[in-house]
């Protein structure tokens, strides 16, 4: 355990990833943002982990930057511009890493998710939520733009423009219901059934091909801004016959076949 992260490797080819200050929901502050950085780039090497799992401690996913002690690291308004956007690109390198693992992530948002928690949550695979769980894009109450850490990307592809328009000009808070329904979550439980739930999607894909599930997560990243359906299927053609050649897709063939 780091110092404001858990790692639990406890379940075979799944790392649950746990944000580790409960008594400030889970705000990032500076050696959060440093020990998250290392930590994924630890896992986007090790190939025994075939599935990420990332949540929050106690009753909060992330409620966002530590505004009010994230460390000796925080700038203010005052800073020369070049430094701001140092510390910028820093925590846009977060959800940019969480996007970028070959393996893919389970956000099982537990509580507040909020700016750059919200950014974290968008940049994973599979989005889960308990019905405690609440999303919201606070830079824009704060003077800020509303568009930040890869936000204006990924929100828009997933829950349309418009919806995407609404919640980051006004910064309300979103419920989990509303979340459910606007599809940034793909399926909502009680909070007493999250964690199992999250365990038992990261199950299901961890006894996968670990080849087959990566390049599938990267045909989906890719295709989503592909120019046609021509550019997607040649993708895919390429990676079927990547997969389809390999000993592991030969042996479930021959089991599904009964051979």
């Amino acid at each position: 355990m780091t110092e404001t992260l858990v790692v639990d490797r406890d379940h075979p080819g799944i790392v649950v990833l746990q944000l580790n200050r409960p008594k400030q929901l889970n705000a990032i502050n500076e050696v959060m943002r440093d020990e998250l950085s290392l930590t994924l780039a630890e896992l986007a090497a090790d190939t025994s982990v075939n599935v990420v799992v990332l949540t929050g401690a106690g009753r909060g996913f992330c409620s966002g930057i530590d505004v009010r002690n994230f460390g000796p690291g925080m700038l203010d308004a005052s800073a020369p511009a070049i430094e701001r956007m140092r510390f910028q690109e820093a925590m846009a390198a977060l959800p940019q890493a969480i996007r970028t693992l070959p393996q893919p992530v389970i956000a099982a948002v537990n509580g507040p998710c909020v700016g750059a928690g919200l950014s974290l949550c968008l940049a994973a695979d599979i989005r889960i939520c308990s019905t405690a769980a609440t999303f919201g894009n606070a830079a824009i109450l704060l003077g800020l733009s509303g568009a930040e850490m890869g936000m204006s990307y990924h929100l828009p592809r997933i829950v349309g423009t418009s919806v995407a328009a609404d919640w980051m000009l006004t910064g309300r808070t979103v419920s989990a219901e509303e979340a459910d329904r606007r599809g940034l979550v793909s399926e909502i439980v009680s909070p007493d059934r999250l964690t199992q739930r999250a365990f038992e999607i990261a199950s299901t894909i961890a006894g996968l091909s670990p080849l087959g599930v990566q390049l599938t997560k990267r045909a989906l990243q890719t295709n989503t801004d592909a120019t046609g359906p021509a550019a997607a299927m040649e993708l895919e053609n390429r990676n079927q016959v990547l997969s389809h050649a390999t000993d592991e897709a030969a042996q479930r063939r021959q089991k599904w076949s009964g051979a």
